[in-house]
């Protein structure tokens, strides 16, 4: 118990200080193995263990095969397609801000590279047509969230990972489907109330020759998603076999049909993707640590025997873990948490019959509203800073879209069937 307790206290307090995620897992990590009286290598060999799951491999894959596809030009074609589809709906922009997070969303896998690129584009659009700049904001960095659930997402991978592998990623790829096209509709109607609210003006429907040409121009670059899912589904090829195709097609697409991949932006783009992948996967490692300590101190035998003492009902101890994963996201970030979370909270719902796939997708949906919750919200920040207002400006205005959010993760609880109808069939 004292080894516990140190372990976790010591890790609150370096977060607290301000010390990276990373730093924080490995130093609390090193603590605690000293504190056991454990030689101090283990750390070291934990790290090198935690980071050579061959699973991982996948995930720097599709991180570059994002960066590609954002540089690449797709980014501008789906914001093209996505205005001549909803741009006459209410809200306008705001719609089309939605519907391009969540085809982008499907080729990059990433929140952060979501709201970068249609963000990035969308919000400044936005500001210039009239809307207020916390609703644009709001509204990019809410829909983003919608690359956590599509393929290829890299954190249902590292969830896989976490599990010990023996989790299905192609399950995981179809279950989270439905509830990604549940979250779009959540957050396109929610949009649409609030700017009927604020008197926000429509496009001009360009007709559907328009659509049709829309739709020709970005095909090639959505097709990704369906040959990575139906690679995996199919049992043609494994994720990280998928995630190596994913990188091949995706320069093909670039280069030789969109032909906006020059020298440079190739160089930038492999140097942005080298970047990420080093900090994910540092993070990884510390964090696997982490877990492992927490295996070896059985924590999460405990958790099992706590929380069968208070409640016995699937449903009640799901909710239970939503609650305690919603208070976590709100200082952690979603790598960590996953890695962290897992062995912890994953025996606990087998023990009471949830599925694990099922499980997944309510972890990764609710660390993903971590993500726009203070302090440590990642998207949250990346979205006011190209927005440029405050933190507090975006959030005095955004609890319509975390009701929204909230509403969903409870619906995806309390029906196992939207995220476990697609794996089953």
């Amino acid at each position: 118990m004292p080894a516990t307790a140190l372990l976790f206290l010591s890790f609150f307090a370096l977060l607290a200080l301000g010390v990276p995620v990373a730093f924080a897992l490995a130093a609390a990590s090193l603590a605690t193995i000293v504190y056991l009286g454990l030689p101090p290598l283990v750390l070291v060999i934990e790290l090198a263990a935690g980071a050579n799951a061959s699973t991982l491999l996948a995930i720097p894959l599709f991180i570059l095969t994002g960066e590609i596809m954002l540089r690449g030009g797709l980014s501008d074609r789906i914001i093209a397609l996505a205005t001549s589809l909803v741009g006459h709906m209410r809200g306008g922009l705001g719609q089309v801000n939605v519907l391009a997070s969540m085809l982008f969303g499907g080729v990059s896998g990433s929140a952060i590279a979501d709201v970068s690129a249609i963000g990035g584009t969308m919000i400044p659009q936005m500001k210039q047509r009239g809307f207020d700049a916390d609703f644009a904001v709001n509204v990019s960095i809410t829909a983003a969230l919608v690359a956590l659930l599509v393929p290829p997402s890299h954190n249902l991978i590292l969830y896989s990972a976490a599990a010990g592998g023996g989790v299905s990623i192609a399950k995981l790829f179809a279950a989270g489907i439905i509830p990604a096209l549940l979250f779009t509709i959540a957050v396109m109607a929610t949009t649409y109330v609030l700017a009927w609210r604020r008197g926000y003006r429509t496009e001009v429907f360009p007709g559907a020759r328009a659509v049709l040409r829309c739709a020709v121009a970005a095909v090639p670059g959505l097709l990704l998603m369906l040959v990575i899912l139906g690679g995996i589904r199919a049992g043609i090829f494994t994720a990280v076999e998928s995630a190596s195709i994913a990188v091949l097609y995706a320069l093909a697409i670039a280069s030789l049909v969109y032909r906006q991949m020059s020298r440079a932006a190739f160089v930038h783009m492999l140097s942005g993707a080298i970047r990420t992948t080093g900090v994910i996967l540092f993070v990884i490692a510390a964090a696997a640590t982490f877990g492992w300590l927490l295996a070896y101190l059985q924590v999460p035998a405990a958790t099992v025997a706590a929380l069968k003492s208070v409640a016995d009902s699937p449903t009640t101890v799901l909710l239970l873990m939503v609650l305690a994963l919603l208070i976590l996201g709100t200082f952690m970030d979603m790598a960590p948490m996953i890695i962290i979370c897992t062995p912890i909270f994953l025996p606990v719902a087998q023990a009471y019959g949830i599925s694990p796939v099922h499980f997944g997708v309510v972890l990764i949906l609710t660390a993903g509203i971590g993500l726009i919750t203070p302090p440590v919200g990642s998207v949250l920040f990346v979205g006011a800073g190209i927005g440029q207002i405050s933190v507090g400006q975006t959030l005095r205005s955004i609890w319509p879209f975390y009701l929204a959010a909230l509403t969903v993760l409870l619906l995806v609880v309390l029906l196992p069937p939207l995220s476990l109808w697609l794996p089953g069939l």
